[in-house]
């Protein structure tokens, strides 16, 4: 018992002239759909195989079409009885011994649906209520997820807890049918003239469960993003990466609900649409953002913008030791140390005694033997005046 494959692809030519009564989706399926029943379309009751045309029995001869983008499952008295994820058309025959109950092709199940069918099959009695369901296999959009108070994780950058009040939304995709009807989907959703199972019915309550976990394990989802090497550890990429905050976010789940391989369900793709970090999380970024503009070369240009600045401060203030102040105290002993061991340009010049006061000042700070002796050389060298080393030396011994 089971089906066999009448043709690949979408319905048309010649089949679509002889399939006059087939089962196919039922109309006006919403985008965020994940499980609905399979209904008999009738163009002409005097043509077709399926002559006795009950709701609840896929009889002798039934044809059935599965579009691109979707599995069917057939299902008789709560229990799986046939699989096919292929598109195409398909007739349903319980006496032919080449009919099959599973079609998964070499695609996008391959061996992970047939181990799958290996333990969820039934075998169904010809004659018997037979139901289909069809199953979404593309990418169902517009999941929510938010939190209504800040979550906290621990942040590899920052190196402490940081915290933020979230909101966004995620696509999901069914990746095993078997799993997520056999295990997840609630029975009212497989019965006859059930209602379309809609992730974004609020009245779904499985739906709501899956909510209640994405936003259970958001900070875990985080902590995975913010903590993996290769993001750069960095939460201001997350908004822009809705691939890899997906991978983290489905490891999240994963680990703690089990999602994928128990249920055969899989976040592929998420969207943050606000993210607003806490006060102690704002001054953090604040921080870093300033570390960051004086880091590398921008920081090199900062530091020599200041020393030059500072030098200019220095001229004019008769050099004042403030004018380095807020530059890095080992550049500016070192520029301190070069300005007291070089004569300046205004050495050479009269008036340089106009200075001698602000130079024994520097000097007073040093070893008094050694801006002595350092001085003695100018004055033999008659780079500077009697006067001006008498001066000098005064201040040195407190005279």
């Amino acid at each position: 018992m089971g089906f066999i494959k009448a043709f690949s692809g979408a319905l048309g030519g010649t089949f679509a002239d002889q399939w006059k009564d087939f089962y196919v989706p039922r109309a006006n399926v919403p985008s965020t759909a994940g499980v609905f029943q399979a209904v008999l379309q009738s163009q002409n009751n005097d043509r077709g195989e399926n002559y006795k045309g009950n709701d609840n029995i896929i009889s002798n001869g039934s044809k059935i079409v599965v579009p691109e983008g979707t599995a069917l499952i057939t299902m008789q008295d709560g229990q799986i009885t046939g699989f096919i994820a292929e598109a195409g058309g398909f007739e349903f025959r319980s006496d032919d011994p080449n009919s099959q109950s599973m079609f998964a092709g070499d695609g996008i199940f391959g061996q992970t649906i047939k181990s799958t069918w290996e333990k969820v099959k039934f075998g169904g009695q010809p004659g018997s209520q037979q139901l289909a369901f069809y199953v979404n296999l593309k990418e169902i959009p517009n999941n929510k997820f938010g939190t209504q108070s800040e979550i906290y994780w621990d942040d590899a950058f920052f190196g402490t807890q940081v915290g933020a009040v979230t909101r966004g939304t995620y696509t999901l995709k069914i990746v095993d049918p078997l799993l997520f009807v056999k295990n997840f989907v609630p029975t009212k959703y497989l019965q006859l003239g059930a209602p379309v199972f809609d992730f974004a019915d609020m009245d779904n309550e499985a739906g709501t469960q899956l909510f209640n976990e994405v936003v259970g394990t958001l900070s875990a989802a985080f902590s995975n993003y913010t903590n993996d090497p290769s993001k750069g550890n960095r939460i201001t990429k997350i908004q822009a990466d809705q691939i890899g905050f997906a991978e983290a976010m489905a490891k999240a789940v994963e680990d703690a609900y089990h999602w994928q391989s128990d249920r055969g369900l899989q976040i592929i793709k998420t969207a943050i649409l606000a993210i607003e970090y806490d006060e102690d999380t704002k001054e953090l970024m604040k921080d870093v953002k300033a570390a960051d503009a004086l880091s590398g070369a921008r920081g090199n240009s900062f530091m020599q913008q200041a020393a030059a600045r500072g030098m200019q401060s220095a001229g004019e203030n008769g050099g004042s030791g403030m004018a380095f102040m807020g530059m890095g105290m080992n550049a500016a002993g070192n520029m301190m140390g070069a300005m007291q061991q070089q004569p300046t340009p205004s050495s050479y010049q009269p008036g340089f005694g106009q200075n001698t006061q602000a130079t024994a000042n520097n000097a007073a700070a040093q070893d008094p033997m050694t801006v002595l002796s350092e001085k003695k050389k100018l004055l033999d060298a008659g780079l500077i005046t009697q006067e001006d080393y008498d001066k000098i030396k005064n201040q040195l011994l407190g005279i």
